[in-house]
């Protein structure tokens, strides 16, 4: 059994289990246990398992199950049982460099998003199964605290892309603007959220993450409004798979002209998304102070990365990877 150091939600020093502030904000303030009773690779073999998971997994490499809090533990919840949390373990498909790291990749960055740059995120955290391989654990946000659903739409239905009109790349056809035009047409708070999807789309870019699709952006309904939800599937995938900067097709705009480093070596510098924020409706000072967050590797992530599940070499790895990308983010365009 692995023996726990840090916190494996927050990922503090000096915890052999939850943190109490991951206690918290993940599981309600109930103690809960990080270990699961069985295994994921062996129990997906399962029929319970396999059509708990085609219930949750439309789309993607990374099979999801549901799951629910049952005395204490984590255990995948029945066929008519509403789930309250998702497990994620590492992908099957072996073809993946260091895939079995994909679940402390997914915790560190979703905890660098939400501690380091006050990014709203789902909770989440990892669990181990018996024999010690991290799952990837992060709470429903779209179930309220009385059981209900709140209504979800992600940015590939609200800009009308599917496998049928589209083909079954879809959730990666169009452009970052296409997201935000959707974004303002659905939300009365549009500014102060074009705020917020702004800085991901800037997250992604400087942490690695060429999967943010159309399907990684929703909206949800909370009351009479819809709003940006949670950020959720932040990770960095520059580890495992060589792709692009961007998760869209398209980039951030074809409306935009491209800064001279962009056309030179194909990598969007800071002007690029300087020019891109104030095209989706962000005031240049507003645009400007998220864009100063992004100048260097705070100290914060260093401590997260150095405290998170994944082993020495795919630490160095990744910042390495976000080191890359500052780089390439602060080069200047004449």
């Amino acid at each position: 059994m692995i023996k726990i150091q840090n916190c494996p939600s927050m990922l503090l020093r000096g915890y052999s289990t939850y943190s109490p502030k991951a206690i918290k904000k993940l599981f309600d303030g109930h103690k809960i246990s990080p270990f699961l009773d069985f295994g994921i690779e062996e129990f997906g073999a399962s029929e319970i398992a396999t059509n708990a998971m085609r219930r949750i997994s439309v789309s993607g490499v990374q099979e999801k199950f549901p799951a629910v809090i049952d005395h204490g533990k984590v255990r995948i919840a029945e066929e008519n049982e509403r789930s309250t949390y998702i497990l994620k373990p590492a992908p099957w498909d072996k073809t993946l460099v260091e895939r079995k790291q994909i679940p402390a990749n997914e915790n560190l960055t979703m905890q660098i998003a939400s501690q380091v740059y006050g990014i709203v995120t789902a909770a989440n955290g990892l669990c181990f199964t018996k024999d010690g391989q991290p799952v990837y654990i992060t709470k429903r946000f779209d179930i309220l605290p009385d059981g209900a659903k709140a209504p979800m739409d992600d940015f590939a239905a609200l800009v009308g892309r599917n496998e049928q009109t589209d083909g079954l790349q879809f959730k990666y056809s169009g452009c970052y603007e296409d997201i935000a035009i959707a974004l303002k047409a659905n939300v009365a708070a549009w500014k102060f959220d074009m705020e917020r999807f702004f800085e991901l789309v800037v997250f992604n870019y400087i942490y690695g993450n060429g999967d943010d699709h159309l399907k990684n952006f929703s909206l949800i309904r909370l009351g009479d409004d819809y709003r940006l939800s949670p950020a959720y599937d932040l990770l960095n995938t520059s580890l495992h798979v060589n792709g692009d900067d961007l998760g869209l097709d398209g980039g951030l705009s074809p409306n935009i002209e491209k800064s001279d480093v962009y056309d030179l070596t194909g990598h969007p510098c800071r002007t690029d998304f300087e020019r891109f924020g104030t095209q989706i409706g962000i005031a240049s000072l507003r645009v400007n102070k998220i864009l100063d967050k992004y100048m260097l590797i705070p100290e914060e992530t260093r401590i997260l990365v150095d405290g998170s599940f994944l082993t020495d070499k795919m630490k160095r790895t990744y910042l390495r990877i976000v080191d890359e990308r500052i780089r390439r983010f602060i080069r200047q365009s004449d």
